[in-house]
């Protein structure tokens, strides 16, 4: 059992001070710790490793700050070496993968207890320099699904250690991680999304245990906001891994992201019930004019495609369709449906009212052919004439059945 170290916190160790250093450390309660630490073998080169002994609990919590970008298609760089078979150089080939991630900006906390670093004194805790970290036992945490994290560095390390009167350190550092996140874009645009943050460490079991901080597990900042999701849920469990070389203790969190609409409703949906509705213009157009409607319809048609391969280009190449496919599908159908519907009546009224279907071949010679085809495009032009030549063929037949009519009143007087 390792005893407590008896420390005297005084800003002058032995009580001593001269003149000069009075007026400079009077009332003044920095003290200079890496001497007493070192004063007092209260950090022993030997104390970096792991004590023997129970496995220590390292609990952990998380401040997260901010998060984003999260991207469904996220061209990251990476750097494999290979070394030469005949040359034994080492080459750095890099290669870009896509891969679905989320970043975030946290406080990430540990604390565990270390009975070697226990001390007495008017102090309850003691804030350690940065580079004593080095001279100290700390947990090796990685991510498993971990991209391109990074601890920041502007203007010093942004980490600290408290040390607390029983041998529990606090060691807290700003982090941004970037990690990876799959994700099931089948209900996409009105998806939830669930991305992982999991971590643990090269001790098994026996060694060191992982528990989540029971006072706080994952806090979020009450300013935090995305501008594309909304965070709805941060579930947090203990885990343990059966691996060959033994158990080892891990944490998983879940950060549940509920995507907005709003982006979609305004770039997608609005357009495409709009053109639907654009295509129904054809409805009240004379059938007689063709070139407008099919035009119409080709337009939309075309703006349709445009749209629906809009929509996508910032997905991944799922190979399942999407809820917005559907409803980009289902649009395309209606605007389609819109010049089936018109042919389908061009052709059914003009079948059998006496209009030529034939087309008329310019090189013919054959002259009753060409009298066919005059005869033809007369009745075309006394047909597209309307209720203007039918009012004229009335007014011609009464003409004429009077005449006829008088013709045979004056032949009765003769």
């Amino acid at each position: 059992m390792v005893g407590r170290t008896t420390v005297d916190l005084s800003p002058f160790p032995g009580g001593q001070q001269d003149d000069e250093t009075e007026s400079t450390g009077r009332g003044n309660k920095q003290l200079n710790f890496e001497y007493l630490l070192r004063s007092f073998n209260l950090l022993s080169s030997h104390w970096c490793k792991l004590k023997q002994g129970p496995p220590a609990v390292v609990e952990v919590d998380i401040m997260v700050r901010s998060m984003g970008p999260i991207s469904e298609v996220d061209m990251i760089e990476i750097s494999d070496k290979l070394k030469g078979l005949r040359s034994h150089k080492v080459l750095l080939i890099n290669h870009c993968v896509l891969l679905q991630t989320y970043s975030m900006d946290c406080y990430f906390r540990q604390s565990w207890v270390d009975r070697r670093l226990a001390f007495q004194g008017n102090k309850e805790t003691l804030a350690l320099s940065i580079s004593m970290l080095a001279r100290i036992w700390k947990p090796d945490t990685y991510f498993y699904n971990g991209k391109q994290s990074y601890l920041h560095t502007i203007t010093t390390p942004n980490k600290f250690v408290r040390l607390y009167q029983d041998g529990r350190v606090l060691y807290s550092s700003r982090l941004t991680i970037k990690a990876g996140c799959p994700m099931n874009l089948e209900d996409f645009p009105m998806d939830i999304q669930r991305c992982p943050l999991k971590f643990g460490i090269g001790y098994t079991v026996g060694d060191v245990v992982y528990r989540w901080n029971k006072a706080r597990q994952v806090a979020i900042a009450e300013d935090m906001k995305l501008s594309q999701f909304d965070l709805i849920a941060t579930p947090s469990a203990n885990q343990t891994d059966q691996l060959k070389s033994g158990e080892y203790s891990m944490l998983l969190v879940s950060f549940h992201l509920q995507r907005h609409m709003g982006n979609f409703l305004i770039q997608v949906y609005g357009p495409c019930v709009l053109l639907v509705v654009l295509s129904w213009v054809s409805f009240w157009l004379n059938r007689e004019a063709t070139a407008d409607r099919i035009s119409l319809g080709i337009t939309t048609v075309l703006t349709m495609t445009f749209l629906g391969l809009e929509a996508r280009t910032d997905l991944p190449k799922v190979s399942y369709p999407t809820a917005l496919d559907f409803f980009v599908f289902l649009s395309f159908g209606f605007i389609f449906a819109t010049i089936i519907q018109f042919a389908v009546v061009h052709y059914f009224t003009k079948y059998g009212s006496g209009e030529c279907y034939f087309t008329y071949d310019v090189s013919s010679e054959s002259s009753s052919e060409d009298e066919a085809w005059r005869d033809c495009r007369r009745q075309e032009r006394r047909r597209t004439a309307g209720s203007f030549i039918n009012y004229n063929d009335k007014i011609n037949d009464e003409y004429i059945n009077g005449l006829v009519s008088l013709r045979l009143a004056c032949q009765s007087t003769d």
